[in-house]
């Protein structure tokens, strides 16, 4: 069973709970943030949205609900979580990930299809993809910008936790494809057991080519390998 967490504001929500119900195949359920016990869920998705209306920053105020404590100590023990646009915002600011998430460069909330190239297939959510894959994903977010300090930026890369970053249709990583600003074009990054991973783009909005695409089905397939859950 995956378990989405549902905070005030989350618009994502059912989102990746009817994508990994219907085009993954895999049980599901919805997570209120008031909840604690978070027994039977083998996985954890953090959504998309405005939780708590971004009030303060993205994620400010996601960090103090009563089931992130119980989200932080399953990943402690290794259980997969993944971290969705605002979702990512959110581990960002529960430390489970390291930096921030900016305004983007554009000053602009940007809503459009965009190009991440793939470079670890070592995490429990991008196993299944093969290396410097090109994916073609949705983006909806203002606050998309990935900023560390530069010590934290060569420690993601030296240890190789740089997930993706943005690139264009030929995976070349070039400026004008990384249109929020995001230092080193980071467009998702892992936690040092590579069980962590927070994203921008959303691949629960490209998992059926019905609504423009299924390059995100793999990410939410990969995790059932490592639950050993047949897809």
């Amino acid at each position: 069973m995956i378990g989405v967490i549902s905070f005030p504001g989350s618009n994502g929500d059912h989102d990746a709970l009817f994508a990994i119900q219907d085009d993954v195949g895999a049980p599901a359920r919805l997570v209120d943030y008031r909840e604690t016990d978070l027994t039977g869920l083998g996985a954890l998705v953090l959504p998309g949205g405005f939780a708590y209306g971004d009030a303060l920053r993205c994620g400010a105020i996601a960090r103090f609900s009563p089931v992130m404590t119980s989200i932080r100590e399953f990943a402690q023990r290794g259980g997969p979580v993944l971290g969705i646009c605002n979702g990512f915002q959110v581990l960002t600011e529960a430390h489970l990930l390291p930096g921030a998430l900016l305004r983007n460069h554009t000053l602009q909330f940007h809503s459009f299809w965009t190009h991440i190239k793939v470079e670890q297939t070592n995490t429990r959510w991008t196993g299944g993809y093969e290396s410097d894959q090109v994916l073609r994903l949705p983006v909806a977010h203002g606050e998309g910008g990935y900023f560390a300090d530069q010590a934290t930026l060569d420690l993601l890369e030296t240890d190789g936790r740089v997930v993706a970053r943005y690139c264009n249709a030929a995976g070349d990583v070039v400026d004008d494809a990384n249109r929020n600003g995001s230092l080193h074009s980071i467009a998702a990054i892992t936690n040092q057991q590579r069980n962590v991973v927070g994203l921008m783009p959303h691949p629960e909005r490209a998992t059926n080519p019905l609504t423009g695409g299924d390059d995100g089905l793999i990410m939410m397939r990969s995790v059932l390998q490592f639950l050993n859950v047949p897809a």
